[in-house]
């Protein structure tokens, strides 16, 4: 009886663990259905003159006596009806964000975010990047630029803003557009090509590791990692790096026809001061004051688009986020040493 009491329980444990994977299974396999029916992903909008007015709101509450706040709020009530008695309608200002990495991989977004804006935007509106980025692929960002070029070739006003750093990549970007608003110690231009690769054919022929490099076309492999460089391919892939200088060049100016080009395409940054004595930047202001203004005289929709992720990818991207912060909250305690006492 006792053996057949713990058998129960083994069976009765058994049963259980598998019921629980097939619900397990049959949830992600519904979940998989819907992601397939809903799509790939969808389209965050956020009016962000809510986002101002709560700020401003909770400040006037904090601040204010009952007497002053109930003015304050009475005032702004008989100011909306006016305006919408006279008939009064605000122009919109469409808000994108633009973070890139050295792939541009936010294009995947930002092609989405520019197809749903352009859908309904007129040349009365406006778009507004938030734009950070150091450069990174030609190709990438070729793709990111023309995404761009798709807003200015329709008549919407565009203008990019830049609080840290738009340089390389990142400036063929802003270059698109019609305003460029950098921060003061921003870092702009880096207008230049830069390609490096090591080279351990040495090292292997010390060791007696040979390395072939079979290729059919004169110049499909000029430089290599393993195999053995020669004067002509150098020669070749630096005629390649001279070839996308040139188309570099032409593509800024093309946009900012102002641009003394022999003197800002050397590859160098300058701090957004000093850009904008090289009328590479318009003007020297941050995203925050700009959209505040802008708020004020007309409507702000911040535009986001999200893909959706496979269960695999979410595990994978925390799993990659845990190690960034992990290896950044070291750096940061690394840096912070050398300045204690």
């Amino acid at each position: 009886m006792e053996f057949f009491a713990e058998y129960a329980g083994f069976l009765a444990r058994t049963v259980t663990l598998v019921v629980a994977i097939l619900v397990i299974l049959a949830a992600i396999a519904a979940l998989r259905s819907r992601n397939r029916r809903v799509g790939a992903g969808h389209l965050d909008v956020r009016k962000l003159n809510d986002f101002f007015k709560e700020l401003r709101e909770r400040l006037e509450h904090a601040v204010l006596d009952k007497e002053h706040l109930k003015a304050a709020r009475k005032a702004e009530a008989k100011a909306a009806k006016r305006a919408k008695k006279a008939g009064e309608h605000k122009s919109r200002v469409f808000v994108l964000d633009f973070d890139g990495d050295i792939k541009a991989s936010a294009t995947d977004h930002l092609r989405h975010e520019v197809t749903a804006l352009l859908s309904m935007a007129t040349p009365k509106d406006e778009v507004v990047l938030r734009l950070e980025s150091g450069g990174g692929m030609v190709h990438s960002y070729g793709l990111a630029s023309s995404q761009l070029a798709r807003i200015r070739d329709a008549g919407v006003p565009l203008t990019v803003c830049v609080d840290k750093v738009a340089a390389s990549g990142g400036y063929m970007m802003a270059c698109i557009g019609q305003k460029i608003l950098a921060a003061p110690f921003s870092i702009i231009g880096s207008i230049g090509v830069v390609a490096q690769l090591p080279n351990v054919h040495r090292l292997l022929k010390k060791h007696d590791i040979d390395f072939e490099v079979l290729t059919a076309g004169e110049y499909k492999r000029t430089l290599t990692v393993f195999g053995e460089n020669t004067e002509k391919g150098r020669q070749k892939f630096q005629e390649d790096l001279e070839t996308t200088h040139v188309l570099f060049k032409d593509f800024v100016g093309r946009y900012r026809p102002q641009l003394a080009m022999d003197e800002i395409a050397t590859g160098e940054v300058w701090l957004g001061v000093a850009a904008l004595n090289k009328r590479l930047v318009d003007e020297l202001r941050t995203s925050d004051e700009y959209l505040a203004e802008r708020a004020r005289e007309a409507e702000l929709f911040h535009l986001h688009y999200v893909a959706r992720k496979s269960l695999q990818e979410r595990v994978g991207l925390a799993a990659s986020v845990a190690l960034d912060r992990l290896l950044l909250n070291w750096w940061t305690r690394l840096n912070q040493q050398r300045f204690w006492q």
